[in-house]
C-alpha cells in the first residue's frame, strides 16, 4: 500500500485524469480511452479514498452516487429569475418577431443564434470557485427545488470546472433515446408502468430521492445560458458557446447564427425534417438575438425576455374513432367534455383521451359521437381533438348534447355570466368541486401538503370529513384511521406532520391557494409582497390593487368579487387565524411599496439575491428591464446599457449610498 504522502500525489492524478477523461467523452465526444480503463482508473482512485478517507474530496468523480437518498427535495430560491419563452409555430410570427426586434434596436438587419430546443427539463447550477455547488430545478421561475445531489450523478456534468471560477449556468436535462427505449423494456420485463416519453422520464428521474437511481438511469445535459455573461467578458451568444466547452460544459453542436430572418426559417425547415435522426427529443429551435448588449436593451415583459422566442415544430396529428364523452366537473365547477379514443399512437404515447374545450368548441365544430377525429398534442402535452371528418360518416354517429344537470351532484348547471363560455355546476356544495379545490390547495404550487393527494381527499370529502380547504386543520389522526384500507399508523402520522407543517407556508403560498381566478403563483407572489396580509388584500379596491403589475381592470374585478362572496370571506378569515405567516405591515415598514426598481451594475454591499430580498421585503418590486415605469434604477459599478436607458428616459438613477439614505428618509 502507498504511504499517504503517495497516495495524495496519486489522488490528486486520477482525479485530474478522470476529469480530462470526462471532458473527452462528455464535451468533445473524442474519447482516448475505452470505458474499462476509465472504470479501472475510477476504481484505483475509490480503493485509495477508501483506505485514506482525508483525501476524499467533494470534486472527486467517485463521490457522485455516494450520497444517502433523501427524505424529501427541499426549495431553492433563484437568485436571478428563469423566465419563460413566447413560442410559436407560424413563420409569419417569426417574421414579425424579426420586424419588432429591428423596429426596437432601431436596425436594418438583426444578428440571431438559432439553437435547438431540447425536450427536457430546465436547470440551474451554481459552482464556487470552480466546484459544483448547487443544483436546482425551474420550478415556477422564482423557487425550484434543490436537486444537487441527483445532479451530481449524471456523469456529463462536471464537479469541478477546467477553470477555478464561481459562476452560476443554465442548462435543459434529457434522457437519450437509446436510453429511454431500454429503461422501458427493463419495466416491462419488471411488469412496471413504461415511461411515457424521454421528457417524463428524464423530470421524474432528476426528482428521484436516491441518487443511486439517477446515475443507473443516465440523463445528459446540455448548457446554454450564463448569468451575468458581460462580467465574464462574453459579448455574444456565439461567445458564449464557445466559452462553456473551454469551461468543461457541453453545448448543441447545431447551433447557426443566422443574419437574416430567411436563414432562421430555413434552419428551422431542415431540423423540422431531420429531428428524428438525432438521439434527443427537440420539439423546436429557439431564436434569440445574438449580441447581449441588445439584449439588456430589448429587456423582458413579465414572463419571457423580448429578445427570444421558440419557433415550435409542428404538432404531430392523427386519426382515430371518437367512442365516448366523459364529463368533467372542475374546482370552479367548470363542465369539461373529455373525448374517450380508440387508443392511438401519438408523439411517443398511447393516447386513450383527448380534450374538447367546452360544448361550444364541439357544436361549432360540429363533432358527434361515432366520428372520425383528428387528433394532436397542444404543445406536444395534451392531446386535443382539433376537428371532425365528416366525409367518413357512416350513419351510426350522434349529437353530443350539452348536460342539464351536474354529472356529479345533479345539481342545476348553467353560465354564471351570458358572455361565459363555459358551462358550470352551480351548486356550491358540489363534492367533485370541493375535491378540486381543497386537492389545488394541497398541491405543491399553493400549500404543499405532502401526502394529501387527489385519492385520499376525495375520500376525505366523500366521508364528509372535510367540505372546504380549512376543514384540513380540523382533521387528527384517528379520523384518518377511521379511513381504513391504506390508511396506517405511520401513514396518518406522515400526514398529519405536512399539515402542521403548512401552517407555517409563506403567504403568497396561501393566497396561490385559494384559487383566485386569475391568480397564479407569480401574482401571489407579488401580491403578498405589496399588500403584506390576506386581510389587507381581501379588502383592497380596484385602483390599488392596479398598482401591482399584471393586475388590468378585468383581474381587479375578479379578485374583488371573489373576496365579496360570502363563502370565501369566510374561509378567508379561518385560514387567515390558522395560518402562521407574518402578518399585516404598516405603510412606515413597506416605504418602496408600489415601486418598480431596476438593479444593475455590481453593489459593494450586497449580493444581487440580498439586494432583491431586501427591496422585497421593503414592499418594492425588482424590474429587469428599464421603462418610463421604473421608480428608480439602483447601479453599482460597472452598469452598463440600463442605466444609460434610464437618464435617457428620465428615470432616476441611485447610487447605494442615495438608496440608503433615501430608505432613511
Amino acid at each position: 500500500m502507498l504511504s499517504f504522502e503517495e497516495a495524495r500525489k496519486r489522488v490528486v492524478e486520477l482525479k485530474d485524469a478522470l476529469n480530462y477523461h470526462s471532458y473527452r467523452y462528455y464535451v468533445l465526444d473524442d474519447p482516448i480511452i475505452s470505458d474499462s480503463e476509465y472504470d479501472l482508473l475510477s476504481r484505483e482512485l475509490a480503493d485509495l479514498e477508501r483506505h485514506y478517507p482525508e483525501l476524499l474530496s467533494e470534486d472527486s468523480p467517485t463521490g457522485r452516487v455516494g450520497l444517502k437518498p433523501a427524505g424529501s427535495l427541499k426549495e431553492a430560491v433563484h437568485d436571478y429569475r428563469l423566465y419563460s419563452l413566447d413560442n410559436t409555430y407560424s413563420e409569419e410570427e417569426v417574421t414579425l418577431f424579426d420586424k419588432g426586434i429591428k423596429e426596437a434596436l432601431g436596425c436594418s438587419e438583426a444578428r440571431y443564434i438559432c439553437d435547438l430546443k431540447i425536450d427536457g427539463l430546465s436547470v440551474t447550477l451554481k459552482y464556487q470557485d470552480g466546484l459544483l455547488a448547487l443544483g436546482a430545478t425551474r420550478g415556477d421561475g422564482f423557487v425550484g427545488e434543490d436537486v444537487t445531489n441527483n445532479i451530481r450523478a449524471i456523469r456529463s456534468i462536471p464537479l469541478k470546472l477546467r477553470r477555478d471560477i464561481s459562476i452560476e449556468v443554465r442548462g435543459e436535462i434529457y434522457l437519450p433515446k437509446d436510453v429511454f427505449q431500454e429503461l422501458n423494456r427493463e419495466r416491462a420485463k419488471r411488469e412496471l408502468q413504461p415511461f411515457a416519453n424521454p421528457r417524463n422520464a428524464a423530470a421524474g428521474t432528476l426528482r428521484q430521492l436516491d441518487p443511486a437511481e439517477v446515475s443507473r438511469r443516465r440523463l445528459s445535459v446540455f448548457f446554454y445560458e450564463v448569468v451575468e455573461p458581460l462580467k465574464y467578458g462574453i459579448k455574444t451568444h456565439e461567445e458564449l458557446l464557445n466559452f462553456l466547452p473551454e469551461l468543461g460544459l457541453r453545448v448543441e453542436p447545431n447551433y447557426r447564427v443566422a443574419d437574416k430572418v430567411e436563414e432562421v426559417l430555413e434552419y428551422w425547415k431542415e431540423w423540422s425534417a431531420k429531428r428524428d435522426a438525432l438521439n434527443y427529443a427537440i420539439d423546436g429551435v429557439v431564436v434569440k438575438v445574438d449580441d447581449f448588449g441588445q439584449r439588456q436593451e430589448l429587456g423582458y415583459t413579465s414572463r419571457a425576455p423580448r429578445w427570444a422566442i421558440a419557433f415550435k415544430f409542428p404538432a404531430e396529428q392523427i386519426s382515430t374513432k371518437l367512442i365516448g364523452v366523459t364529463l368533467q366537473v372542475g374546482r370552479l365547477g367548470n363542465i369539461t367534455p373529455v373525448a374517450e379514443l380508440q387508443p392511438v399512437r401519438l408523439a411517443g404515447t398511447t393516447v386513450k383521451r383527448a380534450s374538447m374545450h367546452n360544448f361550444d368548441f364541439i357544436s361549432d365544430r360540429d363533432i358527434r359521437l361515432n366520428d372520425i377525429v383528428i387528433v394532436e398534442k397542444a404543445g406536444e402535452i395534451i392531446p386535443q381533438i382539433v376537428r371532425s371528418i365528416p366525409d367518413r360518416r357512416t350513419g351510426e354517429e350522434r349529437e353530443i348534447v350539452a348536460p342539464v344537470r351536474c354529472p356529479v351532484c345533479g345539481g342545476d348547471v348553467g353560465r354564471e355570466k351570458e358572455e361565459e363560455v363555459a358551462l358550470k355546476c352551480l351548486n356550491p356544495y358540489c363534492s367533485a368541486k370541493v375535491s378540486r379545490r381543497i386537492v389545488f390547495f394541497a398541491s405543491r404550487n399553493a400549500m404543499d401538503i405532502e401526502g394529501l393527494g387527489e385519492k385520499l381527499i376525495n375520500r376525505l370529502v366523500e366521508s364528509d370529513l372535510i367540505r372546504r380547504p380549512s376543514d384540513i386543520y380540523s382533521l387528527d389522526k384517528e379520523r384518518l384511521l377511521g379511513l381504513g384500507e391504506g390508511i396506517g399508523e405511520k401513514l396518518a402520522d406522515n400526514i398529519m406532520d405536512a399539515i402542521n407543517d403548512s401552517r407555517k407556508r409563506p403567504l403568497h403560498k396561501l393566497i396561490a391557494g385559494l384559487g383566485i381566478p386569475g391568480v397564479g403563483a407569480k401574482l401571489a407572489r407579488d401580491l403578498a409582497n405589496y399588500f403584506g396580509s390576506l386581510s389587507a388584500l381581501s379588502k383592497a379596491e380596484a385602483d390599488e390593487l392596479m398598482k401591482v403589475t399584471g393586475i388590468g381592470e378585468e383581474l381587479a374585478t375578479k379578485i374583488i368579487e371573489f373576496f365579496s362572496v360570502a363563502e370565501n370571506v369566510e374561509e378567508t378569515a379561518i385560514l387567515d387565524e390558522l395560518i402562521e405567516f407574518e402578518q399585516e405591515h404598516s405603510e412606515a415598514e413597506k416605504p418602496l411599496r408600489g415601486m418598480k426598481i431596476v438593479v444593475t451594475g455590481t453593489l459593494r454591499n450586497y449580493t444581487r439575491k440580498e439586494i432583491q430580498e431586501r427591496i422585497s421585503s421593503l414592499g418594492g418590486e425588482v424590474s429587469s428591464s428599464v421603462s418610463k415605469s421604473t421608480s428608480f434604477v439602483l447601479a453599482g459599478e460597472s452598469p452598463g446599457s440600463k442605466e444609460s436607458k434610464a437618464r435617457s428616459l428620465g428615470v432616476r438613477v441611485l447610487n447605494e449610498e442615495e438608496f440608503e439614505e433615501m430608505l432613511k428618509n
